[in-house]
């Protein structure tokens, strides 16, 4: 039993709690009677409610996002239902803004706004001890990052082995990108760097080969940068993997040199694009040096292993289709291994509603609060290009069709035209863009390449066949054994670890020899 339980629902099982595990380390004296409960958006609300009250806690603290919002109000009515003497505390960005206009927020008995990592054991105090805050809403300063307890001890064996582990070296984005919630802190505090590498070493220590770092800005300070991945360069073990998001228009010469020496599939950069139009840049306040940029993502493919993880935005104000389709090109040609294009969302608190009238945006009111349409975008349209955007993940970035995927433009030389009308025919003959089988989606790929683009069938299948096999299949389709010879195979590869295997099927063959190497 516990008198304090943590609870959140985390999108998917591999992810864990980060900001809970702050909170819990952060509770002092109160630690040894408080518990941290995971779940994810795929359990049942009751089954979620049952857990927590089996604790029959007095507090319950829970962490709301955009991607469990819906599921987390249900969870605050139930546990109001069944147990209305809890005290129910919410925290997370995405009721740290606009808390009155929430139904999740009017059930709770307070919301902690903002960095809830001292608030959070502050109230619990009050509670417990009979004298709870006056105010409903409580905002949180941001906290002075020496004096946090840093949570890395809390991952547990069971996180180590079938969980991301998410670190930082600092918080905060100095940059003002107004569809980003980030743009609202205005500066970097950094934890202080030797803290960091201790924790980090005994992380390794206990067998952690995945570290996902959440800073916003990785390489703003290149000193601390270079020294963290100094640091990990110097402990490579085969399997180590380590994500960072980074800006893409600094990577200065020292910077590179470390990068260049891991070896092919240790790094995942994830950069935000966005868009590569310099006037929506300039309405939006988001500060690109494009040139720069595209200097940086060739060296990065050319001359490194780094997976490149890349981000574009549909639907920013004055951005129209055919300047979309011009970024989207422009950044194909760039070659990284996945483009994510994301539909514009109205997050709490983001100062790019202020264009909203201008623009004629509407938004959906239910999570993620996706743009319908604006004043270039018809809701016919933001339907088609979010189909795009979810066949685009299926088949290029799933890695999956690393070879198939540039002959969908291969006639026409749009990248972003070729798929739009692969995109669109695939839609017309599945009318749905969830639950394709690979097997399936592999066989619609032939089709169109074969009979609507008109491309040779046995190169095709070919080539399907190879791609086919990536991550070590090979249980051959029905459609492909009239076109490829049982012996053709491209050989056995090595299995991947499940947390990073969409990575490495991105991986060539020459490259995935050479994994166990350092340059």
């Amino acid at each position: 039993m516990s008198d304090i339980v943590l609870a959140t629902l985390n999108a998917k099982y591999i992810h864990s709690a980060f900001g809970l595990r702050y909170l819990l380390a952060n509770l002092g004296p109160l630690q040894g009677r408080a518990r941290l409960l995971e779940f994810d958006i795929h359990q049942r609300p009751l089954d979620v409610v049952e857990a927590i009250v089996a604790e029959q806690p007095r507090i319950v603290g829970l962490g709301v996002y955009i991607w469990n919002v819906a599921l987390m109000t249900e969870i605050v009515a139930l546990l109001k239902l069944v147990e209305p003497r809890i005290t129910l505390i919410l925290g997370g960005p995405e009721v740290s803004h606009e808390v009155e206009q929430q139904p999740i927020t009017h059930q709770a008995d307070y919301v902690i706004t903002g960095e809830a990592d001292l608030k959070f054991a502050e109230v619990c105090q009050q509670v417990l001890a009979d004298r709870p805050p006056a105010d409903k809403v409580i905002a949180a300063e941001s906290p002075v990052l020496e004096h946090l307890a840093l949570p890395y001890e809390l991952y547990d064996q069971r996180d180590i082995a079938h969980r991301i582990i998410y670190v930082e070296a600092s918080r905060g984005c100095p940059f003002s990108c107004e569809f980003c919630l980030s743009s609202l802190e205005g500066s970097v505090r950094r934890f202080p760097l030797s803290a960091v590498l201790a924790h980090l070493e005994r992380l390794l220590g206990r067998g952690v080969t995945r570290f996902k770092f959440v800073d916003r800005t990785f390489n703003l300070d290149l000193a601390v940068c270079i020294a963290i991945l100094r640091f990990f360069h110097e402990r490579y073990r085969p399997g180590l993997f380590l994500h960072f998001e980074m800006i893409p228009d600094r990577l200065p010469r020292e910077l590179r040199e470390i990068i260049a020496r891991f070896p092919a599939g240790a790094l995942q950069f994830e950069v935000g694009i966005q868009s590569f139009n310099p006037d929506v840049c300039a309405r939006i306040q988001r500060r690109q040096d494009f040139p720069r940029l595209e200097e940086n993502l060739r060296f990065l493919r050319e001359h490194t292993g780094v997976h490149l993880h890349a981000d574009l935005i549909v639907g920013l104000p004055g951005e129209s289709l055919e300047s979309f389709a011009a970024g989207f090109d422009r950044l194909v040609a760039l070659g990284p291994q996945e483009i994510q294009v994301g539909i514009l969302k109205r997050l709490r608190g983001v100062p790019i509603a202020r264009h909203d009238a201008e623009w004629q945006v509407v938004y959906s009111p239910h999570p993620p609060y996706e743009m319908l349409r604006n004043r270039l975008f018809d809701f016919a349209a933001m339907q088609r290009l979010c189909r795009f955007a979810r066949y685009w993940n299926l088949v290029a970035n799933s890695g999956n069709f690393v070879e198939t995927t540039p002959r969908l433009w291969s006639n026409i030389g749009s990248a972003f035209a070729g798929f739009l009308r692969w995109s669109d025919w695939l839609f017309d003959q599945q009318r749905r863009t969830h639950a394709i089988a690979l097997a399936r989606l592999a066989e619609l790929l032939f089709q169109y390449l074969t009979q609507r683009a008109g491309l040779e069938p046995s190169a095709i299948a070919a080539v399907l066949w190879r791609d086919y096999q990536r991550g070590g299949r090979s249980d051959k389709p029905e459609f492909l054994r009239a076109w490829v010879p049982d012996k053709t195979s491209v050989g056995s590869r090595r299995a991947a670890d499940p947390l990073h295997r969409r990575q490495a099927r991105h991986l060539p063959k020459a490259a995935e020899r050479t994994n166990q190497t350092l340059t």
